[in-house]
């Protein structure tokens, strides 16, 4: 089973378009698949409880039958930074219980499995832990998603920097277009491709509308499998 945790270098970059992409993807192959979304902060409160939406578009995407307390099983209701939002729910998070929940759906028999993270890479869970923490706890390589907006070459740069002195696998990375009139996009890609140590699995078009399947013809699996 291949797996990989999947980063961005903001948040509001495209994961989980990016996620539900790979997983279309995948599912066209004929592989068996899984997401998991240990922690997200931004939940409606439904008749089940706590629901986040990109927990939810990840459960469509993938092929195991999960229940949605596997997928997510850290759901808070404020949309903060997620230690904030454990405070205001007077809950408290730790690596080491975010990772035992994940183990568990992990635990399952799949060809490809994504564990999508909050935010960026440095985002705190108390006041001593950061979650970049979970992806070396669980030994799963990165996926990065570059937001693609004036300044990515900074954020990315800085984030698989990050990501490399923290001793975790950089993987391969993604190029979501988040700000559809950016200038140079082309020579910002090529020089992403040029510096980042990793293969690019492609580049998503600003396409607000587009299903995951629509998205997976622009990405490439193979150097994931």
């Amino acid at each position: 089973m291949k797996k990989y945790f999947v980063t961005g270098t903001d948040t509001g970059v495209g994961k989980t378009t990016v996620s539900c992409a790979l997983l279309a993807a995948a599912r066209a192959q004929g592989l068996r698949t899984l997401a998991l979304k240990p922690l997200a902060a931004g939940c409606e409160e439904t008749p089940q409880g706590l629901r986040n939406a990109d927990a939810l578009a990840l459960m469509q995407a993938m092929t195991e039958p999960l229940a949605y307390e596997e997928v997510n099983p850290v759901a808070l209701a404020q949309p903060l930074a997620p230690h904030l939002a454990a405070r205001a729910a007077n809950r408290r998070l730790s690596i080491q219980q975010l990772g035992g929940f994940a183990r568990g759906a992990l635990m399952r028999r799949v060809d490809l499995a994504l564990v999508e993270g909050a935010g960026g890479w440095r985002v705190p869970v108390n006041e001593r832990e950061m979650l970049s923490a979970l992806p070396r706890d669980l030994g799963l390589p990165v996926i990065l998603v570059v937001g693609l907006r004036l300044g990515c070459l900074n954020h990315a740069i800085l984030t698989t920097e990050a990501i490399l002195r923290d001793g975790v696998r950089l993987a391969a990375w993604v190029g979501s277009v988040v700000e559809p009139d950016m200038a140079a996009l082309e020579d910002n890609v090529e020089t992403l491709k040029a510096l980042l140590p990793a293969p690019c699995l492609g580049v998503l078009p600003w396409r607000p509308a587009a299903s995951p399947e629509e998205r997976a013809a622009a990405l490439t699996l193979a150097p994931l499998l």
